[in-house]
C-alpha cells in the first residue's frame, strides 16, 4: 500500500539473512525469513569477523555475546609454509580499528543473530520455488505448496541462489582447480600441544592453510585449506561432502611442524570445491534484490563472505530507513549502488589472494569500513559509484 511502511520477506536465514532481519526491524520494517533447512544443524566450520563486521555486530546487539564465547587474536599473522618466517603481521587489538577481531564456531554467530529475532518470524522448511512481482509486491511460492504475500523480497539464498536466476537468470560458476579442506575438532587431541595465539596462515608455493582456535577458552581449532585439484572433481560447492584426512597430510607435506601436529591431530575433515562467480551486473529487479553470497560470492582467502553479507545488512536497512512503499525500488537502486563498488574490489582481491601475502598494503579501507556511518551516495549519484 503507497505511504505505508513495506513488509520484507527475506529468503535465507544464514549469516546475511538473520543480520538483515535484525538491521530492517531496527528501522521499523516488518520482516519474514524463509529458509529451506527443515532445522537449522551445527555444522563444522570456523569463522572469522574482522572488524568491519564486528563493527555490525554491536550494532545488532550481539557483540558482547559473542565476546564471551569466541577467540581473539592476537594479530592477522602470515608466515612462509616451511620456515615459518614472518610474511607479515598485523596486531588487531580493538583499538586499532575501533571493534575487535574474532575467531569462533559459525553456529554461535549464527544463534547470536538468532537470538535477537521473535523466532516466529523465521520460516524453516520453506523451499522457495518461485517469486511472482506485481507492480505492487511479490508473491513467494514454496515447495510445500504454501505462499506468501510482501511487498518485496530480498534474496539471501546463497551462492545456489534461486532469487539471483530470477534476476538476472541462470549463470555458471568458474572453476579454478581449486578445493578446500576444513575441520573444528577438540584441541585436545594435540596431546597438550597449542598453536599460536594469532589466526594464521601459512603460505605455499601453491596451496595455503589458515588455522585459528574458535573458542575463548581454545577448547577447539578449526583450519581451511586451499590446494589445487583438477576441476572435474566436484561440480557444487556442498559442505558435506567427507575428505580423506590421509590425502589432507599428503598435500601438506614439508609443511612447518605447527600446521604438522594440527593435521596429525585432526580424526576428519570436509572437502569442497571453491567455485567463483562474476560480478553481477545489477543487483535488483524491481521489488527483489540481491544481499551477500547471492549477489557477491567470495573464496574464502580475505574471511570477507559472512563479513560483506552482514555489512550489505546494515546499509541496505539504512537506505529503507523511513521509505514508503512507493520507494522500495530507489532505495534497492542506492543500496546497490554503495555496495557493489566495493564488494567488487574485495572479490577480486579475495580471487587473486594476495591479500597480507607481504609488503605493507593498507588495510584501513577494508577493516576500518563502518557500515553504520559510511557516507552514502545518492540514487542520483549512481554513476559515481561506478
Amino acid at each position: 500500500m503507497a505511504g505505508s511502511k513495506p513488509k520484507i520477506a527475506i529468503v535465507g536465514a544464514g549469516m546475511g539473512g538473520l543480520a538483515a532481519a535484525a538491521t530492517l526491524r531496527q528501522v521499523g520494517i516488518d520482516v519474514n525469513v524463509y529458509e529451506q533447512a527443515p532445522k537449522f544443524a551445527r555444522i563444522g566450520a570456523g569463522i572469522q569477523m574482522l572488524p568491519n563486521s564486528s563493527r555490525v555486530l554491536r550494532g545488532i546487539g550481539v557483540l558482547e555475546k559473542l565476546q564471551k564465547v569466541a577467540f581473539e587474536p592476537y594479530s592477522h599473522l602470515n608466515r612462509v609454509w616451511d620456515t615459518g618466517e614472518i610474511k607479515r603481521e598485523l596486531p588487531m587489538p580493538e583499538s586499532l580499528y575501533g571493534a575487535p577481531f574474532l575467531c569462533m564456531h559459525r553456529a554461535d554467530l549464527h544463534e547470536a543473530l538468532y537470538s535477537v529475532l521473535p523466532p516466529e518470524i523465521v520460516h524453516l522448511d520453506k523451499k522457495l520455488v518461485g517469486l511472482d512481482q506485481t507492480k505492487g509486491g511479490v508473491t513467494l511460492s514454496f515447495a510445500d505448496g504454501t505462499k506468501a504475500d510482501a511487498d518485496a523480497v530480498i534474496g539471501a539464498d546463497g551462492v545456489h541462489s534461486l532469487v539471483r536466476d530470477i534476476v538476472v537468470g541462470p549463470d555458471k560458476p568458474i572453476h579454478k582447480g581449486r578445493i578446500a579442506y576444513r575441520a573444528v575438532f577438540d584441541a585436545s587431541l594435540m596431546n597438550g600441544g597449542e598453536i599460536q595465539a594469532s589466526r594464521t596462515k601459512w603460505w605455499g608455493v601453491d596451496r595455503h592453510i589458515v588455522i585459528y582456535y574458535t573458542a575463548a577458552d581454545r577448547s577447539s581449532l578449526y583450519f581451511v585449506t586451499s590446494v589445487p585439484e583438477p576441476a572435474d572433481w566436484l561440480t557444487s560447492e556442498s559442505w558435506s561432502a567427507k575428505g580423506d584426512v590421509k590425502e589432507l597430510r599428503s598435500a601438506y607435506e614439508g609443511f612447518h611442524p605447527e600446521v604438522q601436529m594440527v593435521l596429525n591431530a585432526c580424526p576428519d575433515c570436509h572437502k569442497w570445491a571453491i567455485l567463483e562467480r562474476e560480478p553481477l551486473p545489477r543487483w535488483s529487479d524491481g521489488r527483489v534484490v540481491l544481499l551477500g553470497d547471492a549477489c557477491h560470492p567470495m573464496t574464502p582467502y580475505m574471511a570477507q563472505g559472512a563479513a560483506t553479507s552482514i555489512e550489505d545488512a546494515a546499509v541496505l536497512a539504512r537506505c529503507l530507513a523511513g521509505v514508503d512503499n512507493d520507494g522500495i525500488e530507489g532505495a534497492f537502486r542506492r543500496y546497490e549502488a554503495n555496495r557493489k563498488p566495493r564488494t567488487s574490489r574485495i572479490q577480486a582481491i579475495s580471487s587473486a589472494n594476495t591479500w597480507m601475502s607481504g609488503g605493507n598494503e593498507d588495510t584501513s579501507w577494508l577493516y576500518g569500513y563502518d557500515a553504520w556511518n559510511v557516507p552514502l551516495v545518492g540514487e542520483n549519484d549512481m554513476a559515481l559509484a561506478g
